[in-house]
């Protein structure tokens, strides 16, 4: 590995004329030497042009929505460090250097830029009350700590993005990757961004009801794919919970009388729980499966070079301390 490793920027974009030559500019005026991919997903405007004026290579995904721009750009770039951010220039790009220096001081897989708001108004109504239950949401089910999933600046490492399925295909593919760091248990760390105002005349692309409805789809879905036993033992425990509602007054009859005369609440009964031990032998099954898969992915991940520790990232200025508010380190 070179002392200088090879740094790309990922930028997806959806009419952001006028913020993305912003975005472009300070990006290679913070880390020298970066290579900067545009991704133009459906511009009406000249976002592609602007982007490519202010020196970034400009690529075109026609399938709408940021999760396949984030597959496809995933697919086709390599390098050592790869740079996620907006083109909406919400985000400090000051903080970049930072962010990478911290994946490599680890070495670490993936840095998660948590937002701290340089104004009140950066984040819309709704969104930051919605973060914080997925937060939450997440931080519960995977038993590990996540501060801002829906933060859409991230740094990774190679293996880590060679490693990612990429399944989403609109905004929830924040929800993705952030449970494949926690579920894959990753080395990762999280470090504070500024989050500022959307720039003027740009408006925001995000849905709050219709995709916070996308992100609790996508996070049920990942949760019986990632944790099956999880979510069949809830089921089974809910059936066995109902069978005893229905069948304890029946056996107590029993014995009480010697006789059974409501036969069809019995059946009932015998019914909800041999459901719910198929329910808890079918979590089993699937959790076996589970564990097959991620020694598969565990393996493949395994087969690519961690980052280069110790390195530093190319900076034009002296980079300001950040504080890690958390840190998470894999096996």
């Amino acid at each position: 590995m070179s002392s200088s490793p090879r740094i790309i920027a990922i930028v997806p974009c959806h009419n952001e004329e006028a913020a993305i030559a912003k975005v472009v500019t300070d990006l290679h005026e913070t880390i020298p030497g970066i290579d900067v991919f545009v991704y133009d997903n459906c511009s009406t405007d000249r976002t592609a042009q602007a982007a490519a004026e202010a020196g970034a290579h400009v690529r075109y995904e026609t399938e709408k929505g940021k999760g396949n721009v984030v597959r496809r750009a995933f697919a086709d770039l390599d390098a050592d460090i790869y740079l996620l951010i907006d083109g909406d220039d919400t985000y400090d790009v000051a903080d970049a250097p930072a962010m990478i220096d911290t994946l490599l001081a680890g070495p670490f897989d993936h840095v998660l830029g948590v937002r701290r708001q340089v104004s009140e108004t950066a984040y819309r109504s709704g969104h930051e009350s919605g973060n914080k239950f997925f937060n939450t949401m997440v931080s519960f089910a995977f038993r590990r700590e996540v501060t801002d999933m829906l933060s859409g600046y991230r740094v990774f490492s190679q293996r880590f993005v060679k490693s990612f399925p990429a399944l989403s295909r609109e905004f929830e593919i924040e929800t993705e990757l952030t449970i494949h760091a926690v579920n894959a248990r990753v080395p990762q760390t999280e470090v504070e961004v500024g989050f500022r105002d959307r720039a003027e005349g740009t408006e925001s692309k995000l849905r709050t009801y219709h995709d916070g409805f996308r992100i609790l789809r996508i996070f049920s879905q990942l949760l019986f794919h990632e944790r099956p036993f999880l979510v069949t033992s809830i089921f089974s425990i809910l059936l066995a919970t109902l069978g005893l509602v229905f069948g304890l007054p029946v056996v107590a009859e029993y014995f009480q009388t010697g006789m059974v005369p409501r036969f069809p609440t019995a059946f009932l009964a015998s019914a909800l729980f041999i459901l719910a031990g198929v329910f808890l032998l079918m979590g089993v099954l699937l959790n076996g499966q589970v564990m097959m898969r991620r020694e598969g992915s565990r393996l493949f991940y395994l087969r690519l070079p961690a980052p280069p520790y110790g390195v530093k990232s190319p900076r034009r200025q002296p980079s300001v301390e950040r504080f890690n508010i958390d840190v998470n380190r894999g096996a």
